[in-house]
């Protein structure tokens, strides 16, 4: 779907999206859109990560191990890495009006049953950590289209030059879901218990896609709306066209590069919280708090990373995207290793909070970088972009852990940092400016892009 571009930054803020079909889109402003999809983002890392925050409740309760919640953790992260590239295919086929209300409604049901998927309930039938592995692995899969879908939205709507700070904000929402979910999660806990939370979180992500759904009902319409634009989108993604993502030496290592600094993230999602209430012994209530800090940083510097990738990709063109990875993984790296060997509470968590920012504007141009390469293929080629980011995630829950048990929790925090900078040393070699061709011989795309620029 092709709309008019506009011609400076504020026009995001009061432009309507017209498309180019046979409908208008009448009410609807790109900044409306925007803010949906970023409420998406920030739903979707709430209910993610809420688990982590009722882990030590759970562990206890239950008289889990932490290699068997570590476990559990990843049981989401396997079937969302799985997943990933058909979610991002099917974004590409049916729209991401369909994609993001499954998303919604999906993982909002599942995150309900978490509640009862221990005992009393599935639990019983199954055992709690096989019931729980089961909820996480269906709730990855609901939720696997979310990212492919909003980097599709941004390729199609979003001008190129203002691409990096619109990416900012949506991955700026999932540092939010991340940022508040320590402090309202523990608080509907104490209120309600771990499991009517779950209830009301999952309930909380149904009706924003309710929302979304109804509200999108007459205004972002199938692409067979225009046939043209559909018929070039199913030339440009049938299987061959796929397999040319698959085969493209920059797609594979920035998806090899998001692996590293997924594995970097992934350590902060899951084991902030354990980390500062269990190994450096900080109260419940001020360990919610301190968790918040690292997500606030991410919320705050990604606008700013993507802000600042789009400034240096005018002013150096690609190389600027270079140099801000390189440089924002570096120092992410540095931040960790040292913060792990502080013995300050307060400076380890200010350390970590900049290390997590700073990873987190490199976030934004993996996939910034991802959506100038692919284009219309940018669903499925955010799809594998994240599936290597959460191969990356799926082992840091459990190896993380493994190694602070062998050689205690520094150790385990330092080979993060390793993976940060093996993501950093691999965008050396990747060209982000090089875009991926479709198939020289497509008749069929050749008629088709013609009839589009008619």
């Amino acid at each position: 779907m092709n709309l008019k571009r506009p011609q400076n930054l504020k026009p995001l803020f009061r432009m309507r999206a017209r498309a180019e079909t046979s409908s208008r889109l009448p009410g609807v402003t790109l900044m409306t859109v925007v803010s949906l999809v970023f409420s998406f983002s920030v739903m979707t890392y709430f209910v993610r990560t809420i688990l982590s925050i009722a882990g030590p409740s759970i562990m206890k309760e239950f008289n889990l191990s932490e290699t068997e919640m570590g476990t559990v953790y990843s049981a989401f992260l396997l079937s969302y890495a799985l997943f990933m590239l058909p979610g991002g295919c099917l974004t590409d086929l049916w729209g991401p009006k369909i994609a993001l209300t499954f998303v919604a409604v999906g993982s909002g049901v599942l995150t309900s049953l978490t509640g009862f998927a221990a005992r009393p309930g599935l639990g019983a039938l199954l055992g709690v950590v096989p019931s729980l592995l089961l909820v996480r692995f269906l709730l990855g899969v609901c939720t696997a289209p979310i990212y492919p879908a909003c980097a599709r939205i941004n390729a199609d709507w979003i001008p190129a030059k203002y691409r990096g700070q619109v990416q900012g904000l949506i991955v700026s929402g999932a540092g939010l879901g991340g940022a508040v979910s320590p402090v309202v999660f523990s608080s509907m806990m104490s209120r309600y218990g771990w499991r009517y939370s779950f209830l009301f979180a999952g309930m909380a992500s149904v009706a924003l896609g309710m929302i979304w759904c109804i509200y999108m009902r007459n205004r972002l319409r199938h692409p067979t709306d225009n046939n043209q634009s559909f018929r070039l989108m199913k030339a440009e993604n049938k299987p061959a066209q796929w397999s040319l993502l698959l085969r493209n030496r920059n797609i594979v290592l920035l998806a090899l590069g998001f692996m590293a600094l997924d594995y970097f993230e992934y350590i902060f999602f899951y084991w902030t919280y354990y980390y500062l209430s269990e190994i450096r012994h900080v109260e419940v209530v001020q360990s919610a708090l301190y968790t918040t800090l690292p997500f606030t940083a991410w919320t705050l510097m990604t606008p700013v990373g993507g802000w600042a990738s789009d400034r240096m990709v005018a002013w150096l063109g690609s190389v600027g995207l270079r140099i801000m990875v390189i440089g924002g993984l570096s120092l992410s790296a540095i931040l960790l290793l040292a913060g792990a060997h502080v013995q300050s509470v307060l400076v380890t968590v200010a350390m970590m909070s900049l290390a997590l920012g700073l990873a987190a504007s490199a976030d934004v141009c993996f996939w910034t970088a991802t959506i100038n390469i692919a284009g219309r293929q940018s669903g499925t080629a955010c799809g594998i972009l994240n599936t290597g980011g959460n191969i990356g995630g799926l082992v840091a829950p459990v190896l993380t852990p493994w190694i602070a048990g062998k050689a205690g929790w520094s150790y385990g925090l330092g080979f993060g940092s390793l993976m940060a900078l093996a993501g950093a040393v691999l965008w050396l070699f990747i060209d982000p400016s090089r875009r991926v061709g479709l198939e020289s011989g497509s008749e069929e795309t050749a008629q088709c892009r013609a009839g589009v620029g008619q």
